[in-house]
């Protein structure tokens, strides 16, 4: 099927209109190593929360490098009427998974594992974060681009079926965390993951660390949508059409939103160009917060510090005095195309790029609008008195707010009135102000981006 320019004529629908849900599951992460930061965190406005990690050693043993009560954990969150999942993996904790699951004695012994922490401590279920299957995650992470995704659905399968006879038919979720495209075999991902929906509850698309660091230039961290020929070719828009377009049911997924940006240092001043968010960085990495320690990947062979912002700190380390406010000498800036904000520092070079509650609203409605089920934080403890958290709460009430000669920042910004497959109408940026367009009666608008539009028919 080919897509048409909204310019030009209608084309055939790649995307689908959904009825856009009002009450969205809100999945948080409860890290082990943060487990002294609950106070505050109002995790009754979670309905899932995920208590982090569990790793599983090469005999599916499982271990828990952070040292807390599981059932005081889970208590906690039961308390606040949220259901409480064990999650198994991470970053640093997925280093076996490939290992366990191409052998049926280590999986045998793992779903063992799962089975007794679930009965013993009164969890509602299993979350996988394995990072990734059939893709290098963490250096020392064992992969089998082969046959990890194979082996991977045979396992989930087994403990489907495992958990069911123990504890009744649905009784107990099923739960991953995933990249933001389908799991891969030989480095190409799967054109239909419907055998895994089947005996999954939803996954977690982990939507965030698309630009950083590791990169030659400054980029967004958690773009809506991305810019074309700049930076990552990733956002939220295109994972979540990736797992549909691959047959996962917009309802069994939630889309990720980061509580936290990132810093690096530049080479020269943003702001001689802060219309432009890609500029050239350095590879001296900055220190993030005040809870941003020196640490040591023995995988990697490296040591220092991650950059990492919490939006929490950025609130109260005199970064932002308001929620969309930088305080001096940090300036704020707002890309147009990404629905980001980001920060810089002339004084010390320091670029942020981060969420806040304009580009978690820019999100939410647009998770709204495809249907999905809901959201995953990471993490729950890096708001700021909720103002993340109740942006996520106004799930299904858009305000995007353009109208017919508003103004607008740049000429050739291109905008659905309600997102992907809502409606026809449609706006475009001209001489500074939005001009409204119309696709034909029976198509609706569809979008590629912020400079990208396509009017198509609505699918079945």
């Amino acid at each position: 099927m080919r897509a048409w320019s909204v310019l030009a004529a209608a084309g055939l629908a790649l995307g689908s209109a959904v009825q856009a849900a009002q009450s969205p599951l809100v999945v948080g992460y409860y890290a082990g190593w943060l487990k002294n930061q609950t106070a505050g965190v109002d995790l009754q406005k979670y309905t899932h929360i995920n208590v982090a990690f569990g790793v599983p050693d090469a005999s599916g043993h499982i271990g828990f490098p952070d040292k807390f009560s599981l059932q005081q954990a889970v208590a906690e969150i039961h308390g606040a009427k949220a259901k409480a999942l064990l999650s198994l993996g991470g970053w640093t904790g997925s280093s076996q998974m490939s290992t366990i699951v191409k052998s049926q004695i280590a999986s045998n012994a793992l779903i063992a594992e799962i089975v007794n922490h679930v009965a013993s401590n009164g969890f509602d279920g299993i979350d996988i974060d394995w990072e990734y299957p059939g893709r290098p995650g963490n250096t020392c992470n064992v992969v089998d681009a082969a046959n990890d995704t194979p082996n991977l659905l045979r396992f989930l399968q087994q403990l489907r079926t495992t958990l069911d006879a123990r504890f009744g038919s649905g009784s107990k979720l099923i739960t991953m965390a995933v990249s933001t495209t389908p799991f891969a075999v030989n480095g190409t991902p799967l054109t239909d993951v419907s055998p895994f929906a089947k005996v999954t509850d939803f996954i977690n698309v982990m939507i965030y660390d698309i630009n950083g660091i590791w990169m030659d230039q400054t980029g967004p961290n958690a773009p809506l949508y991305y810019e074309d020929g700049k930076g990552t070719a990733a956002s939220f828009a295109t994972a979540i059409k990736a797992w549909t377009k691959a047959g996962w049911p917009a309802s069994k997924l939630n889309v990720g939103l980061p509580f936290y940006g990132r810093s690096v240092t530049t080479e020269g001043n943003m702001l001689d160009d802060r219309d432009n968010q890609y500029q050239a960085l350095t590879k001296v990495l900055p220190k993030g917060d005040s809870e941003d320690t020196v640490t040591t990947d023995t995988c990697a062979n490296t040591t220092g510090v991650s950059g990492i912002w919490m939006y929490r700190h950025l609130r109260d380390e005199g970064v932002l005095s308001g929620p969309t406010t930088a305080a001096k000498p940090w300036v704020r800036s707002w890309d147009m195309i990404t629905h980001t904000p980001w920060l810089f520092n002339p004084t010390t070079k320091q670029y942020i790029t981060y969420d806040d509650v304009d580009s978690i609203k820019s999100k939410v409605e647009y998770a709204a609008s495809m249907g999905v089920a809901g959201v995953m934080v990471w993490s729950l403890y890096m708001d700021y008195q909720s103002e993340l958290l109740n942006v996520i709460h106004t799930w299904g009430t858009s305000t995007k707010g353009i109208a017919d000669g508003a103004q607008c920042s740049s000429d050739g910004l291109v905008s659905c009135r309600d997102y992907d497959g809502v409606t026809s109408t449609y706006f475009v940026c001209d001489h500074g102000k939005w001009q409204q367009f119309s696709c034909h009666p029976t198509t609706v608008c569809f979008s590629n981006g912020a400079r990208s539009l396509y009017c198509g028919w609505r699918e079945n």
